[in-house]
């Protein structure tokens, strides 16, 4: 007895929705937690292609929200808008970004990570 797994496949259009209404709503399908079989230690068969990423709604106040990383030696704290990170890397990095803060931190976060496709 052999058992096929298929992949399933969910697209997504960002154009006019929220940043953190479609990353929230990301991170449950790449978790697995809308299929009535989940289990919290396996990573679903399933990739997630979202489309028109450039096309997102934000307002002024959320391209000026700042991201804070810490390389831990002294004076190693950096600062980045969002607006600036949008013109350095594009907007595939907020949403990888959103959607990677929104999944459980254990060995599973990178599993899932890579069945994120984002298209600007």
């Amino acid at each position: 007895m052999t058992t096929q797994t298929e992949t399933k496949e969910y697209v997504f259009d960002a154009a006019g929705g929220s940043l953190g209404r479609l990353s929230s709503e990301i991170a449950m399908i790449l978790r697995g937690k809308n299929e009535p079989t989940f289990t919290p230690n396996v990573a679903p068969n399933v990739r997630v292609v979202v489309n028109n990423a450039s096309q997102v709604e934000l307002n002024d106040s959320q391209l000026k929200d700042v991201y804070t990383r810490y390389s831990g030696y002294p004076g190693g704290l950096t600062h980045e808008s969002r607006e600036h990170l949008i013109d350095r890397k594009g907007y595939r990095e907020v949403f990888e970004k959103a959607v990677y803060g929104m999944l459980p931190n254990n060995k599973l976060r990178a599993v899932m990570m890579k069945n994120l496709i984002i298209n600007e």
